[in-house]
């Protein structure tokens, strides 16, 4: 019975059947994903959410999965092609924003940054531990100052001898009060951008993190406050091939593909929690499914989240043919961010008072929609940037 049930293929929502043309290993990596969630996630993520405790029996099952490492090839990494990047993000976004999070934290941008700005020692000393969730990854470049500004870092990195010395303060860290590996984004003496790899930041004389406390989304994942004063970090810890921004660029670019599939995830899974509530909640003698309003909403949730899903393919598309931009990825950022929203808070008037409910797992969901509406990027910043593609004038500053 065991292996019947481990079988079993996990329907999903996919009104254009957008799946069918899905290569067999892609549709295997979805279905692996499906189960974790049923069986992992969905089960036991309510209570670390609701008390804003880490999930670490969620987070180290993560490991059993074939998608550490995204996009690297080599170095223990999964090496998966980006629609397949895609895919992992839109159904773990499914069963919960926090675990999605940790895993675009650690895998895409922790990771991400030392595969492609790392040089091959770099790669070959951390990657292969960060792969197999045997060290956490973390990436410090938003300052308490310096959100959408980032690029004006105050953070600086001061050469003395065989070290640079950092000083400056790190706001919103994903992963950070559990990090192993955290690279720190800063400015040298020269003026130049880096990224600066600290190990065990935890124990390292100089760095305080502080987790941050009250927030109303994506609970149960970690995000914290870092002062930095006069830490010392080896001159071989500096990531080899950051000279510029615009190197640090490459990597939020991936990271903003990510999150507009992460943003289709979180729309159709309520969309999906939503469709069946109302197939099986009865009232007046009949299911809610049956009345028109409930019709109304359950089309423009469907709509949107079919919209979203065939965005995110588009772009997949793109990036396999190197064709995939900034403005490109800001835009379908920007589009999925605010869509999710608007389809979280239609599935939590489909189910009435009951949507306010934890054990409904829509309330969660649809407060994790608002974290993604802001970060990796926020989506005033996306417009800009779609708008400075189309028009050639940056209306940022």
């Amino acid at each position: 019975m065991e292996n019947v049930v481990e079988a079993e293929e996990i329907a999903g929502f996919d009104y254009l059947k957008l799946d069918s043309f899905l290569p067999d290993e892609h549709k295997a990596l979805v279905q692996q994903i499906r189960r974790f969630n049923r069986d992992v996630v969905m089960p036991n993520i309510n209570p670390y959410w609701e008390k804003a405790e880490f999930p670490w029996e969620i987070a180290r099952a993560l490991k059993d999965l074939p998608i550490m490492g995204g996009l690297i090839r080599g170095f223990g990494s999964a090496g998966l092609d980006p629609m397949a990047v895609g895919l992992v993000g839109y159904e773990l976004a499914k069963g919960d924003g926090s675990i999605a999070t940790f895993y675009g934290v650690h895998s895409g941008l922790a990771m991400g940054s030392i595969g492609l700005l790392g040089s091959n020692e770099q790669r070959e000393r951390w990657l292969p531990a960060m792969a197999r969730l045997e060290k956490i990854g973390a990436f410090a470049l938003t300052e308490p100052d310096r959100g959408s500004n980032a690029v004006d870092l105050q953070t600086t990195a001061r050469r003395d001898g065989d070290y640079y010395v950092l000083n400056g303060a790190k706001r919103w860290i994903g992963n950070a009060s559990i990090a192993d590996v955290l690279i720190v984004w800063a400015r040298d003496d020269d003026g130049n951008f880096g990224g600066f790899v600290i190990e065990d930041p935890n124990n390292t004389p100089g760095v305080t993190i502080t987790d941050i406390q009250g927030k109303i989304g994506k609970r149960a994942v970690l995000n914290a406050d870092i002062t930095l004063k006069d830490v010392k970090v080896p001159t071989e810890n500096r990531l080899e091939k950051v000279r510029s921004f615009r190197d640090v660029g490459k990597v939020l670019t991936v990271g903003r593909y990510g999150v507009a599939w992460e943003a289709a995830g979180i729309a159709a899974g309520v969309f999906e929690l939503a469709l069946d509530y109302a197939k099986a909640r009865e009232q007046f003698g009949k299911p809610i499914a049956a009345f028109q309003l409930i019709q109304q909403k359950l089309v423009e949730m469907a709509t949107e989240v079919t919209l979203a899903r065939a965005l995110c393919f588009q772009i997949g598309n793109l990036l396999i043919a190197g064709q995939l931009n900034e403005g490109i990825a800001s835009m379908a950022k920007y589009n999925n961010a605010r869509k999710a929203r608007q389809v979280a808070l239609l599935a939590r008037e489909t189910l009435g008072g009951n949507g306010i409910l934890l054990e409904n797992h829509i309330a969660r969901l649809m407060l994790d929609a608002e974290v993604v509406y802001t970060y990796e990027g926020t989506n005033e910043i996306n417009l800009l940037i779609v708008g400075r593609d189309l028009t050639g004038h940056n209306a940022i500053f």
